[in-house]
């Protein structure tokens, strides 16, 4: 099994800045491509980013040249480097992981709340 926990979430204001975590921890060998999706109410989930294990990045639209994805794979951690946010990018964001090519996992979620 394993798991992913997401952290960084929070409140703040239009034009701030957050940094989210995600931490594999479990049966991760072959640890592969890892993305941050998230959901608002009444929306579908949407593809924020994602990294390939060898550090090969992709970028939602909405968030290209304001988001920023890394990871440490000594760490199995993934990060996303939010800036200038807007109130459109509320949402509950989710870490999921691809593991040994085939089997995907989710984590719980982290709420952003960007408001004045």
């Amino acid at each position: 099994q394993v798991q992913l926990v997401e952290s960084g979430g929070g409140l703040v204001q239009p034009g701030g800045s957050l940094r989210l975590s995600c931490t594999a921890s479990g049966s991760i060998f072959g640890l592969g491509t890892m993305t941050w999706y998230r959901q608002s109410p009444g929306k579908q989930r949407e593809l924020v980013a994602s990294i390939t294990s060898s550090g090969s990045t992709n970028y939602g639209d909405s968030v290209k040249a304001r988001f920023t994805i890394a990871r440490d794979n000594a760490k199995s951690a993934m990060y996303l480097q939010m800036n200038n946010l807007r109130s459109e990018d509320s949402a509950v964001y989710y870490c999921k992981a691809v593991v040994a090519g085939t089997a995907a996992y989710w984590g719980q979620g982290t709420q952003v709340t960007v408001s004045s």
